[in-house]
Formats: structure tokens, C-alpha cells, sequence
């Protein structure tokens, strides 16, 4: 089960829909181990695309080191899908390679509604799990 509070969960779509029409992507980080989701950080989309998504690869890098330095790890995965539903597409099931993460997906298609969903991906089998919104 996902637990997040009710900011990052805002974050998450607000950087969903600043990005719409293209896939908005980044990570949330909290201390290695705790899976505990802290701090928000959004990512550049280096596809620039509505259909996929790809870490920028230097962005990438430089978070991943900063994660190391402060013993932090990606706690939550995220990214948008602007057509379709907020399901992992065989391209998301096949780069998801963070075994501890959650891969939260948005769907930003109705701009009435937001569709927020979390999975567990590991060795390439989705399991959606429940998200609990704290304050």
C-alpha cells in the first residue's frame, strides 16, 4: 500500500496537468528503506512527448546521486498518461527497474477528473495496490 500525503499527491497532478499535453515524469524520495514518500522531485520529460516517457539521462544521474548522498532511495515512480488511463503501458512495465518503488501513474485525458493509481512492478508483473491519502 501506498501512503502519501495530501501535498505530494497535489504535487504529483499539478505537474501532471502543467505538462499536459505531454507524459509529466519524476520521483518522490524518502530515506532508504523507510518507504516513507518525502521529498517531491519533478523531472523533465526528455522525450517532450504525449505518448512517453524518459528521464532526461544527466537529470537522472545527478538525482540518483543526490538520493545516495542524503541515504535517501525513489520511493514513488511517477508519470502521466494524457489519452488513457493511469494503467503501465508494456513500455512502463518494461523500464520499471526500482523493485522498492511505487509506480504512481495520472491520467490527465479528462480534465474534470484525475485518475491516481499505484503499482508494484517486479520482474516485469503489475499489482496494483490501494493509496491512502494522508494529511
Amino acid at each position: 500500500m501506498l501512503t502519501i500525503s495530501r501535498e505530494l499527491h497535489e504535487a504529483i497532478i499539478a505537474h501532471a496537468r502543467k505538462d499536459h499535453p505531454d507524459e509529466a515524469c519524476g520521483v518522490i524520495a524518502g530515506a532508504a528503506g523507510s518507504d516513507k514518500a518525502e521529498r517531491f522531485i519533478p523531472m523533465e520529460n526528455a522525450e517532450r512527448s504525449p505518448t512517453f516517457y524518459r528521464f532526461d539521462a544527466k537529470e537522472q544521474l545527478k538525482v540518483w546521486r543526490e538520493m545516495d548522498d542524503r541515504d535517501e532511495e525513489a520511493v514513488v515512480i511517477y508519470h502521466s498518461h494524457t489519452a488513457t488511463e493511469a494503467y503501465p503501458s508494456r513500455t512502463d512495465i518494461s523500464y520499471a527497474s526500482e523493485p522498492q518503488a511505487h509506480y504512481v501513474l495520472v491520467s490527465t485525458r479528462d480534465p474534470e477528473t484525475t485518475d491516481f493509481r499505484s503499482y508494484r512492478i517486479i520482474d516485469g508483473e503489475v499489482t496494483e495496490e490501494p493509496v491512502t491519502i494522508s494529511e
